[in-house]
């Protein structure tokens, strides 16, 4: 169960893990685009952090509002803005919510990445970030039930299947486009930003997991010293 305080921990962890890899990225999109990808990624999710950090809402809904206003400031470039697009539309399946479970925030994620397909005309399959996250939401959705660890770790899986299968596709979609065939065989950027968000995200749902078991650990402790 996620809830404002661990939104903010998630989007702290995203901003550390995009800071760390922006090199990474950088290099990737040098290949067959700009060059951006590791600055707008990183500049982003460090906005939208500290965004988050300076808010007092607890509706999840406003506080991806507010994310993807910040991540829209600080990344104007094409992922940048399809980012924002997805925390706005995700904004509207989490609105009234201070809590969300792994399945509601797969629905959401799925309202936000169709908002994505009908804004850029775009779905799995054109070597996007879609290939990657569209899996990903899938599997959160559906691994609810086997509680928020479980659905991370398959959404994450699910991540990484997908950014690997791009090597695998022509790119159809931007200055990669100009590339056509020339593209295959290389991995996608933005469909790698996709499997460092979920890789991320399954992180520190085990970080949370254990979290809790420490401080359920020392409450039962604390109720047996108190009893004797």
């Amino acid at each position: 169960m996620i809830n404002a305080d661990k939104l903010r921990n998630a989007f702290g962890a995203l901003a550390a893990t995009m800071t760390e890899q922006r090199d990474y990225l950088i290099k990737l999109d040098q290949r067959n685009g700009d060059g951006d990808l590791g600055i707008s990624m990183a500049d982003g999710y460090t906005a939208s952090s500290a965004a988050l950090n300076t808010s007092p809402e607890t509706d999840l809904g406003k506080l991806f509002i507010c994310a993807g206003k910040a991540f829209n400031e600080a990344a104007p470039s094409s992922l940048g803005t399809i980012t924002s697009l997805c925390l706005m539309g995700m904004a509207k399946t989490l609105k009234g919510h201070d809590e969300a479970n792994a399945g509601l925030l797969g629905e959401a994620l799925m309202a936000g990445i169709e908002k994505v397909m009908e804004k850029a005309g775009s779905k799995p399959g054109e070597k996007t970030i879609l290939d990657a996250v569209v899996p990903a939401a899938e599997a959160l959705r559906d691994n609810a039930d086997a509680g928020d660890k479980a659905a991370f770790a398959a959404a994450a899986e699910a991540a990484a299947k997908g950014s690997a299968a791009t090597a695998d596709m022509p790119a159809v979609h931007g200055r990669a486009a100009y590339y056509g065939e020339k593209s295959v065989g290389l991995i996608d950027g933005g469909a790698e930003v996709g499997r460092l968000l979920f890789e991320t995200l399954a992180k520190n749902a085990v970080e949370n997991s254990e979290r809790i078991a420490d401080s359920e650990m020392y409450d039962c402790k604390h109720r047996m010293k108190a009893d004797r």
